[in-house]
């Protein structure tokens, strides 16, 4: 479901949608006040963002994921697995699980990073089977308000384009909650994406979101984006901002026929019928929903995260404290 342009293109909201922000925002503080937290025998890194839909929580969370692995950890992820059936049941996730059942996020992390990952509607419950099965350290994928789980750190990411829209809660605005909650988590990411005119304010990390190749769905070698530079492509995005992945396309001198689709949509084959011959390249999340319908045209295009390095060493300094 796109989210209402009032959101972010600078128009007031309907007052219905400012009445229920009030609402929403009572009922959140009630909701915190009450709520009891639970801590579980290692530590928790918590990834998430203040704004409803996509800001690169899942590249970040896979960046992280591999430098503590590099760097000694045993790291498990968590995840609610947003928009899968049965959600109430609760899984283990590999590379070749079906992401209707486990979520398209949960798959490509553990496609991605070889990690264990369990996705739960309870956190604390995922959490603890993680250490269960070994893990010394649990990563939360888009945990942020989920506050039963105490979390030893928390890490924002902000969209750079977007960042908070026009700053009110849901539904007058994209916010989740206020935007000085913010200010309370230890890191702070802002993601650039390719935009080198995004600049990052006081506090905030810097993250680029690069891509090189293109993978065939069906498998083979990767090509290079610039082997579809000057060619027209049928582009496929089904995340919280579809135009990001356009325009890194476009940053690439592809032709791109954008196929926007709602987040976390759940692809059927007639979806990537457009009428024409051409390749199709979409994200990585979208992949994994299309690979049992895939042709040979079809192509993944993988990002990885690229943050300072003094932001690794910050993160693991801070992470080495709690061993």
């Amino acid at each position: 479901m796109k989210p209402p342009k009032y959101w972010f293109d600078g128009r007031r909201p309907p007052l219905h949608a400012r009445a229920l922000a009030r609402v929403y925002g009572a009922a959140t503080r009630l909701r915190l006040k009450f709520l009891r937290r639970h801590g579980v025998s290692r530590p928790v890194l918590v990834v998430g963002n203040l704004i409803a839909g996509g800001s690169g929580k899942t590249p970040l969370t896979i960046a992280i994921v591999e430098r503590l692995q590099a760097a000694g950890w045993t790291p498990g992820v968590a995840s609610r697995g947003y928009g899968r059936e049965a959600a109430g049941t609760p899984r283990w996730v590999e590379a070749v699980s079906d992401p209707a059942l486990s979520g398209d996020e949960p798959v490509l992390i553990a496609a991605r990073t070889g990690a264990k990952v369990r996705v739960d509607a309870d956190r604390v419950a995922a959490a603890r089977a993680l250490i269960a099965a070994g893990c010394d350290i649990v990563v939360c994928d888009d945990g942020l308000q989920h506050y039963r789980l105490k979390r030893d750190v928390e890490i924002e990411v902000i969209d750079g384009r977007r960042r908070y829209g026009n700053g009110l809660l849901i539904p007058a605005g994209p916010l989740r909650e206020p935007a000085a909650r913010g200010a309370e988590c230890d890191f702070r990411v802002l993601n650039t994406a390719m935009d080198a005119d995004i600049t990052p304010r006081f506090g905030e990390w810097p993250m680029a979101l690069e891509t090189g190749h293109a993978l065939p769905l069906l498998g083979g070698r990767p090509r290079r984006i610039e082997t579809f530079a000057g060619q027209r492509v049928h582009a496929v995005a089904g995340i919280g901002d579809p135009e990001r992945f356009f325009d890194t396309l476009r940053a690439h001198r592809v032709a791109v026929v954008p196929h926007a689709f709602a987040d976390h949509h759940r692809y059927t084959p007639e979806d990537l019928q457009f009428g024409s011959d051409l390749p199709v390249l979409m994200t990585e999340k979208d992949a994994v929903k299309c690979m049992r319908f895939a042709g040979e045209r079809h192509f993944s295009v993988p990002v990885s995260a690229r943050l300072p390095e003094a932001f690794w060493i910050a993160l693991l300094d801070r992470l080495s404290a709690l061993r």
